[in-house]
C-alpha cells in the first residue's frame, strides 16, 4: 500500500507544493511545527534515508537548502532547522522548519489545525520566492 506521501505526490491527496522535479517534491506540512514548515520528499518510496542513493540524498539536501533560503527570506526566523526523523511515515522526508527556538523542533508542538488562510499566504510566498 502506498504511503500518504506517495498518495500526495500522485495527486490522490491534495498538497501545497513549493517544488517538484523528477527526484523529489517539497510541500507544506499539514501539521506544521511552525508556520512555513515544509517537507522535502523523494518520489521513490524508501523508508530510511540511509537506504537512499547518495546522489538522491545530496539532491534532497540541495532542495532543502533552497527551501530554507526561501523560508528565511519570506519569514525572517532566527534559524532554519533541518531534521530527518521518519517515525511518522515510512517514506523518507526532510523537515525544513523556520525556527526561533530549539523547542520549535518538538513534534509535540505540531499544530493539528493551522490557520488555512495563513498557510496559503506562506505557501504562495514560498512558491514565488523559489521561482526567482
Amino acid at each position: 500500500m502506498p504511503t500518504i506521501f506517495t498518495r500526495i505526490i500522485d495527486g490522490e491527496i491534495p498538497g501545497r507544493f513549493v517544488h517538484s522535479d523528477d527526484v523529489c517534491v517539497a510541500f507544506m506540512d499539514v501539521r506544521p511545527l511552525t508556520p512555513g514548515h515544509v517537507l522535502v520528499v523523494p518520489r521513490a518510496e524508501v523508508d530510511q534515508w540511509t537506504d537512499l542513493e547518495t546522489d538522491t540524498v545530496a539532491h534532497l539536501m540541495t532542495v532543502a537548502h533552497r527551501v530554507g533560503r526561501a523560508q528565511r527570506n519570506v519569514l525572517s526566523p532566527a534559524r532554519i532547522g533541518v531534521m530527518i526523523a521518519g517515525f511518522e511515515v515510512p517514506h523518507v522526508h526532510v523537515h525544513v522548519v523556520p525556527m526561533n527556538d530549539m523547542a520549535d523542533l518538538d513534534f509535540r508542538q505540531a499544530d493539528p489545525a493551522p490557520d488555512q488562510v495563513e498557510v496559503e499566504r506562506i505557501h504562495a510566498a514560498l512558491r514565488e520566492a523559489l521561482t526567482q
